[in-house]
């Protein structure tokens, strides 16, 4: 048994080392919409919030922020078997996106989760960077940027 599924077993929590590992591991054959490995944009995020004065729980859920929804992890694994805060796991639930679900309920839910607002703020500041967009097709990006702003506005984020 590895340290990480000991302490997934014994509900010790993992360290945020162990959280980078564990989301690099579960998104490494995942790549961005530039075609740039995944955790790239985990690590960006990561550090925009640690930037921002966020907590250690808060950093692990920008780490874990698409894990369930882009279905590496499990939501099931998240909910009863990881070894993360609750706050981390509220966090983390509050960032994923449900089948269509519309913008106004996904932003109220994270509104209204404590944290979550700092880790998508850091998301949609990597989303909407200039370099990373620059290299979308043009309809691409600017679906994305309107996406991103609209997002930022609900959120009550400054443009």
């Amino acid at each position: 048994m590895t340290e990480k599924e000991r302490r997934t077993a014994e509900h010790t929590p993992l360290t945020l080392t162990e959280v980078e590992s564990l989301a690099r591991d579960a998104h490494a054959a995942q790549t961005d919409k530039a075609g740039r490995p995944y955790a790239e944009h985990l690590q960006a995020v990561a550090d925009g919030v640690r930037a921002r004065g966020g907590d250690e729980e808060q950093i692990a859920a920008a780490w874990l922020h698409d894990a369930v929804e882009d279905e590496v992890l499990a939501e099931d694994w998240l909910l009863h078997e990881a070894a993360l805060s609750r706050r981390t796991k509220d966090i983390v639930l509050a960032l994923t996106k449900r089948a269509g679900e519309p913008p106004e309920a996904y932003a109220g839910r994270i509104l209204a989760t404590p944290g979550a607002s700092l880790v998508k703020e850091s998301d949609l500041a990597h989303n909407a960077d200039p370099a990373r967009l620059a290299v979308l097709d043009e309809p691409t990006r600017a679906r994305l940027t309107q996406k991103y702003a609209r997002m930022r506005a609900l959120l009550g984020l400054p443009g």
